[in-house]
């Protein structure tokens, strides 16, 4: 079993104001802490991997299949693989949360 704090760890900055760090994981799966300022924006792109999470703290709007999806403290999502899809903080506090991959995924790097 392995046990990581999120104190330990050095979160990347994937796009501006997106906020980045790899916690516990196995072969088929692995956990995301994301912090995402006001105003910062991930931008849309796909992935093969199934993405689930759990926001928090603040609100983020989704954009997906050409609909807005408004996700609070307490709300949990699930994209399909490959499903474009971006997100926005709109607010005016920091939004956090959790991502779980499956396949397991890297931190990525947005910044042009």
């Amino acid at each position: 079993m392995d046990r990581v704090p999120l104190a330990d760890l050095e979160p990347s900055e994937a796009a501006d104001g997106v906020h980045l760090a790899l916690m516990a994981g196995t072969e088929s799966m692995n956990v995301q802490h994301f912090e995402i300022e006001p105003g910062a924006a991930v931008e849309e792109h796909s992935h093969p991997h199934e993405q689930t999470g759990f926001i928090y703290e603040g609100e983020l709007v989704f954009r997906t299949d050409g609909a807005e999806i408004v996700c609070g403290p307490g709300d949990s999502y699930a994209i399909p693989g490959e499903q474009p899809h971006a997100a926005e903080n709109r607010g005016d506090e920091t939004v956090r949360g959790v991502d779980i991959f499956s396949p397991p995924r890297e931190n990525p790097n947005w910044q042009g």
